[in-house]
């Protein structure tokens, strides 16, 4: 039997032989109660561009980047990926924008009645910061209960033991200055 091999990762990039393999992520599927409503919280809300609606099945699909680059599929009922038999599993899918951005979102979100969550699941009106990438994020939820994120990389250092606020980063940053 062969040994299992352990390819050298260096971001998103892979190692095969002499080959350099560029991955990331094109598409994603979560299965919705309805697709329309799905469809206008991820455009409004999220404020995911059209990509298409697949007109012989309940499916709809929306560009999640630049056109042709990534996207993300809302499966209705009765679909491949959809709910079945009244069992709906719940996704995460993380959506990266900008920093500055990302309190702008968080602004929108809770103006429009949406709560925001910290990385334990608090509801929280700032970004958390997980310090070993270093990042910064929010959660919410969509209306078929996913966890979505909008989540920004720091320029910063790593700080692995660090996970706080947005708050408490800056303090300990301004503290170690």
């Amino acid at each position: 039997m062969a040994a299992a091999v352990r390819l050298p990762l260096t971001g998103a990039r892979a190692t095969f032989g002499h080959e350099r393999c560029e991955v990331h992520l094109y598409e994603t599927h979560i299965p919705v109660r309805d697709t329309i409503v799905a469809e206008q919280f991820y455009r409004e809300v999220v404020g995911l561009p059209f990509a298409y609606r697949d007109p012989t099945r309940d499916i709809v699909f929306l560009w999640a980047d630049v056109k042709e680059k990534a996207m993300i599929g809302l499966w209705g009922p009765g679909t491949a990926y959809g709910i079945r038999d009244e069992v709906n599993l719940k996704c995460h899918i993380a959506f990266s924008i900008p920093l500055d951005q990302l309190f702008g979102m968080i602004e929108k979100l809770n103006k429009s009645g949406i709560d925001t969550f910290g990385f334990g699941g608090e509801k929280a009106e700032e970004p958390t910061v997980i310090g070993w990438m270093p990042s910064a994020q929010i959660y919410f939820r969509d209306p078929d209960g996913h966890m979505l994120e909008f989540i920004s990389i720091l320029p910063q250092q790593p700080k692995p033991s660090f996970t706080g606020s947005y708050s408490e980063w800056k303090n300990l940053l301004a503290h170690e200055a």
